[in-house]
């Protein structure tokens, strides 16, 4: 049996009922936390300057874990596992994702820079370069990603060797961050793949 759906844009699909099967967890290739620890990483560390949802954090070391990210830097009032609600959303990936404490992001920057990775604030900001434009091969780069109300903070931006921006079209130009940490990562991955 076929059906047919027609999507918006008149573009036909055709699909099969039986021709998809849903994997089920046993079935996916799952690594051992022992195994992840050893797996080389996507160079990339996440850092979060100042976020206040526990649940934001938790899902930020989530996407972590799937991307295969070196570490997060947590900054400022950005809560630390453990905490109930992080250990909530990350579903134990605090266990097998590198973090560490700054109390300021500013001296998070400062061991990044002494490390020799590239400091990339997500934000939109004059002369940012969008993200499908971002040119990545795999060097050392450290994300900051910033709080749910004020976003990176002026001084992190300011202290970034670049601004990279998602682009956005709708109306309200401001996605959460979990979402915007997803977004990113999957870019950098792909490119660097």
């Amino acid at each position: 049996m076929r059906y047919r759906f027609i999507v918006k844009s008149n573009l036909c699909l055709t699909a099969s009922i039986f021709s998809m099967r849903k994997l089920a967890n046993s079935e996916l290739p799952r690594l051992t936390p022992e195994q992840f620890k050893a797996n080389e990483k996507l160079p990339v560390i996440i850092v979060l300057d100042n976020v206040r949802s526990h649940l934001n954090v938790g899902s930020v070391f989530r996407s972590a874990d799937a991307f295969l990210i070196e570490a997060i830097y947590l900054c400022g009032i950005t809560g630390t596992p453990p905490h109930r609600d992080i250990h909530k959303a990350a579903l134990g990936a605090t266990e097998t994702v590198e973090w560490k404490y700054f109390e300021t992001t500013e001296a998070a920057i400062t061991a990044l820079k002494a490390n020799h990775y590239h400091i990339a604030s997500i934000e939109q900001a004059e002369n940012a370069v969008m993200l499908q434009d971002l040119h990545y091969t795999g060097d050392k780069l450290a994300l900051i990603f910033g709080n749910e109300v004020d976003g990176v903070a002026q001084e992190i931006v300011t202290a970034s060797d670049k601004v990279i921006e998602i682009p956005q079209y709708g109306t309200k130009h401001s996605l959460n961050i979990s979402v915007s940490v997803g977004i990113v990562l999957w870019e950098i991955s792909r490119k660097r793949n």
